[in-house]
């Protein structure tokens, strides 16, 4: 079955490919995502949305990698690897869960390498030589970023001598000889995500699946894009940032949210035409067939605030790049796949850039019950040009939603759905999805009816919980493919 356009009447479901049930610490991109695929299809779903595919730090943030380009090694599946004959079937017993394991002398890559060297065709061959060619802009320098931070005790860069820190040539060309083993281990993993995403998504697009990924706007500043590009970042001769992002204070936080990612010199991409941001979106676009980009109103304005502010609270509006970056992008790339996340205060401003390139908004239904009736996530306020959740990633479960309310909020909820006698969250799901937004996603939580204590991630803190939920087939009722498809076919999605 031909996937066709993002942007038609289709529903979903929200599930980060680390969430999937597995006998190790996470989910990974072998068996279970293709059957992943295959529920999905049989549910009538025409989307899998995931959050950001990139090589995490420590605290396992997909919103905080090490690269731009890069895919995540912990979600590859070692079963393939075996299957290709590039693993001992005996390592499947050891579980990387450090860093270390992955990248390490003795570990999992150099097993795999050392079989690929052993056992690869000559096609494979062929494919890891082109790879590497086609990815030589990015993979190269990911490639030695990785091992000098396993040198320096995955220190940040800025921490590292001054030569390697401020990119010396000769420090460069001495670090790439000392750690060529580690570096192309590294491009070897890289081709093997790549590889098994590119199946993955074959998969998904042959049953009629869209991927639907997430951008962040901004990136980490303890990563390759930022040590290799410092031009483009606003940093001092150390390379620390001078100022960083994060928003106001507002309703929720008297002191606004102090995120600490580096801002941009938005001057400097301009000089070359956005070509950063160009090849940005080519890395996603590789992998994913439309684009949801993180806080879409950073590109109107953002918030600046100086590093040394503990808080948001000095931080200032600055101009970003607005229509100049999109009009580079649709040059590029015609028509833009991307969802804009709107959420949150949005100025008419943003809207309006927006709405020039034709982008898709969110609509949240957990945000419609605590205002008037023109709350703009109430369903009846909704345009078509909207993708609809009944909660995000960042969002507690709708069951653990609706059971932290008071009862006069409940009760105003019930109103609002009809009374339904559907128990949470199938009502709220109802809403989304016979909803007029053109696209409705449900978190695998909400589909398989999930309290408080599955929730993927609670904002502004460092809870060792966050990102760690995964699912099991074993809570997946045997009627809930065939429920999600009616629902889906009463509602032409």
């Amino acid at each position: 079955m031909e996937t066709s356009s993002p942007f038609e009447r289709r529903s979903g479901i929200l599930l980060h490919p680390s969430s999937l049930p597995s006998a190790r610490s996470q989910g990974d991109l072998g068996d279970t995502a293709h059957r992943f695929v295959d529920f999905l299809a049989e549910a009538g779903q025409t989307v899998w949305q995931v959050l950001p595919l990139g090589p995490t730090h420590d605290g396992g943030s997909p919103y905080q990698c090490l690269s731009v380009h890069a895919g995540n090694p912990r979600l590859i599946s070692r079963e393939r690897l075996v299957e290709m004959g590039w693993l001992p079937e005996d390592l499947l017993r050891a579980d990387p869960s450090s860093e270390a394991a992955v990248y390490g002398d003795d570990g999992l890559w150099a097993q795999a390498l050392h079989g690929f060297n052993a056992h690869a065709d000559e096609a494979a061959r062929t494919a890891y030589a082109q790879f590497c060619t086609a990815q030589r802009d990015w993979l190269e320098d990911y490639a030695l970023f990785v091992a000098l931070r396993a040198e320096h005790h995955h220190s940040a860069w800025t921490d590292w001598p001054a030569s390697l820190r401020d990119r010396d040539i000769a420090a460069l060309v001495a670090a790439h000889q000392q750690h060529q083993a580690v570096i192309e281990r590294v491009c070897f993993e890289q081709f093997v995500f790549y590889h098994q995403w590119a199946e993955l998504r074959q998969h998904a697009n042959s049953r009629g699946i869209l991927l639907f990924g997430d951008m962040p706007i901004f990136v980490a500043h303890d990563s390759v894009d930022v040590w290799v590009d410092r031009h483009l970042f606003k940093l001092d001769e150390r390379g620390q940032p001078t100022v960083v992002a994060g928003v106001p204070p507002d309703y929720f936080s008297a002191t606004g949210q102090r995120w600490g990612n580096p801002h941009y010199r938005w001057d400097a991409m301009a000089q070359s035409g956005y070509r950063w941001w160009i090849r940005r979106i080519e890395s996603h676009l590789a992998m994913l067939d439309l684009i949801r980009i993180d806080h879409f109103r950073g590109f109107e304005a953002f918030w600046e605030i100086p590093a040394a502010s503990p808080d948001a609270i000095g931080g200032y509006w600055v101009d970003g790049p607005r229509e100049a970056l999109f009009d580079a992008l649709r040059a590029r790339f015609g028509e833009l796949p991307f969802v804009a996340e709107d959420l949150g205060v949005i100025t008419p401003e943003v809207y309006a850039l927006r709405d020039r390139y034709a982008l898709p908004g969110m609509r949240i239904l957990q945000f419609a019950f605590d205002g008037a009736a023109d709350n703009p996530y109430l369903p009846h306020n909704y345009s078509r040009a909207a993708v609809v959740y009944t909660g995000t990633h960042d969002n507690d479960t709708t069951v653990g939603w609706y059971q932290s309310l008071d009862e006069g909020a409940r009760q105003h909820v019930e109103e609002y759905l009809g009374y339904p006698r559907e128990a949470m969250p199938w009502s709220l799901i109802r809403a989304a999805l016979s909803s007029v937004a053109e696209m409705a996603i449900i978190p695998m939580q909400d589909a398989l009816a999930l309290g408080a204590a599955h929730r993927m991630n609670v904002p502004g803190t460092t809870s060792p919980s966050n990102w760690r939920w995964r699912f099991d087939w074993h809570q997946v009722p045997s009627d809930l493919a065939p429920r999600l498809q009616r629902m889906t076919h009463l509602y032409g999605r």
